[in-house]
Parts: structure tokens; sequence; C-alpha cells
């Protein structure tokens, strides 16, 4: 323990029995943001928003079971042309999506993988990445 002070002399004398704190801050954010990208063997073939969300429940399904397939999740936006979407989950359901967006492999016998780009609590985080960031 850190915990000290100087007395009249020269000589350090420990203040007193030192206490630890563990403090655990939750996130209070209700729901978590992904940054999908879903990259298909062949590139001609392309998903609407609406095959795209059919395709993720039957993996929830897959690999969680019908209790999997109730995660209630929503794609916010979806972009065709470059197959990337941003979801909403509710954050307790972040693992459950998360993993099983990890182990779809195939789409329609052609094999598929998901790369998640970013996670975050907060939508805004999403907008930018600083990793694409060009300074001028």
């Amino acid at each position: 323990c850190a915990a000290m002070m100087q007395g009249q002399t020269s000589d350090w004398k420990i203040a007193g029995p030192c206490t630890f704190h563990r403090v655990v801050l939750k996130n209070a954010s209700p729901h978590h943001y992904m940054k999908v990208h879903l990259e298909l063997e062949d590139n001609s073939n392309r998903l609407s928003a609406v095959e795209l969300k059919h395709f993720i429940i039957a993996g929830l399904k897959n690999l969680h079971g019908e209790v999997g397939a109730a995660l209630n999740f929503d794609v916010l936006k979806y972009d065709e042309g470059s197959l990337t979407a941003l979801l909403r989950v509710h954050s307790s359901g972040l693992v459950k999506l998360w993993s099983s967006l990890t182990l779809l492999g195939s789409y329609q016998n052609q094999s598929c993988a998901f790369r998640v780009l970013q996670v975050s609590p907060f939508l805004l985080a999403l907008t930018g990445n600083s990793r694409e960031l060009q300074l001028h």
C-alpha cells in the first residue's frame, strides 16, 4: 500500500490499513452496433436487405437453435453494392450474433464469410474509421 506519511523524524510510517475497492462500470447502452461486410465467393451474386436478414437468422438458428433465431436485431443500413451492413442488437445478444456471423460459411452453395469491421455501443462511433482517415 502506498499510503504512507512522514512523521516528525525522517522515518516513514504506514498511515494505517489499506483497503482496495473494486469498481466495475457496466455499459449503460442498451444496444450495440456492428458494421459488417459479407464476402462471397461469387461477387456477381447480390443479396437484398431482406435476404441478408433471413441469412443471419438462419445462422443464429443453426448455432443457437430457436432461442437464437428469436434474437432481436435490426439491419439499420445495407449497401447491396459493397455488401456492407450496419446492425443493431441488444447488448445481451451481441456475443450470440457475433458468433453466428463468424461461423456462417456458405450461402447458396458458395463459400462466404462475414467480416466484422467495427463494433461499438455508440452509433456515432461507427460513422468514421480512424484506419481509413486521410490527412491532407
